[in-house]
């Protein structure tokens, strides 16, 4: 079901340069004890050889996002209003057939566990041969050059001898570049990368990253990094959504959201991250509560049972009426422009320090 409609959340297109464009996306899942709002009313643009960063707890909506972006949910169970335009074309509309051809082609996805997206039951370069052969049309042969010269490009040692092993013969950061090299098989235009580097350890995370940043500039690939990491996020992205209980929060570039934060959730995941030059013996500062249940959300600004702030707004808007969130550099908060600067410069950046 698709309804294009438009609310105080959804900004107005940026203009010919948005490569991808999502407007007023809700998503929601049919279950026993009730409806899941997982994705609530997001707006967003990202433009060709840029990347944009998605930050946000687990159950935020993020990827979810990404999956509905791929066409990757149960029409049976699941419910998506809004727009979707990438280069041009719908995709909440598109038939199956229509995504079936641009998987794998025009976008393509890092997934988070190599071990589990990959079959166990094929060979690795098998699995990265068949799309090839699918969407370019080549033969067995030139998926297979294809496929060794991608192995060899993300850093694959003896990419001739790998290509006929199985996926639970290459360790965790063999793996990870096997499914970076898969993804990029057809060079799609879009890639979206879901926490690509969680299980590794840091060297091998730094090369992944590396890695990703050189084949951009190579394929000019738009980029949508979905990670948990703030510090990998800010090396790695040119723009920043904070997601929170499947609603954007806060968004511009990473510069200024990391910055000089704007939303009370924001100053929370900052303030919770542990800094090497920080002293050992000052405790981290946990955001308080858990996130709301997406079945029955909390009306109004749904960080609000977590805020420490809500006393600061008159009126209880907090607890009644959904912030709206401007386009370009903006936070869905109740709180005044001076009442957030003050608040950042007293309580929040000495943390920072």
């Amino acid at each position: 079901m698709t309804t294009l409609t438009k609310t105080e959340d959804a900004p107005a297109p940026t203009g010919p340069e948005s490569f991808l464009s999502v407007r007023d996306l809700r998503v929601q899942f049919s279950t026993e004890d009730g409806i899941v709002k997982a994705v609530d009313g997001l707006s967003f643009d990202i433009e060709r050889g840029k990347t944009l960063g998605i930050v946000g707890e687990s159950g935020s909506g993020k990827s979810v996002t990404n999956l509905t972006i791929l066409g990757l949910h149960n029409p049976r169970t699941t419910t998506v209003d809004g727009e979707i335009v990438l280069d041009g074309q719908e995709l909440v509309t598109a038939t199956d057939k229509e995504l079936e051809k641009l998987r794998g082609n025009k976008m393509a996805m890092i997934f988070q566990d190599p071990l589990t997206a990959m079959s166990p039951y094929y060979t690795v370069g098998r699995q990265l041969s068949e799309p090839y052969m699918k969407h370019m049309g080549a033969s067995k042969k030139e998926a297979k050059d294809r496929a060794v010269q991608m192995l060899e490009k993300v850093g694959i040692p003896q990419p001739k001898v790998r290509f006929d092993d199985y996926p639970h013969q290459f360790s965790g950061g063999m793996r990870q570049r096997a499914m970076i090299a898969m993804a990029l098989m057809c060079d799609p235009e879009l890639l979206i990368a879901d926490e690509p580097t969680t299980a590794l350890d840091v060297t091998v995370q730094a090369q992944i990253l590396d890695l990703l940043k050189d084949l951009q500039q190579e394929f000019g690939s738009a980029i949508i990094f979905i990670t948990h990491d703030l510090g990998v996020i800010a090396n790695m992205a040119d723009d920043l959504l904070v997601m929170y209980a499947g609603r954007a929060v806060e968004r511009g570039s990473v510069k200024e959201v990391l910055g000089t934060p704007q939303h009370p959730y924001t100053w929370g995941l900052l303030s919770s991250m542990p800094r090497l030059d920080g002293d050992i013996d000052t405790p981290l500062t946990p955001i308080p509560g858990t996130p709301p249940s997406l079945l029955n959300p909390p009306s109004g600004c749904r960080f609000n049972p977590r805020c420490a702030h809500t006393d600061k707004v008159a009126g209880g808007l907090c607890t009644s009426t959904r912030p709206p969130l401007a386009d370009g550099r903006a936070a869905a908060c109740h709180l005044t422009a001076e009442q957030k600067q003050a608040v950042f410069i007293d309580e929040i950046k000495p943390r920072l320090r």
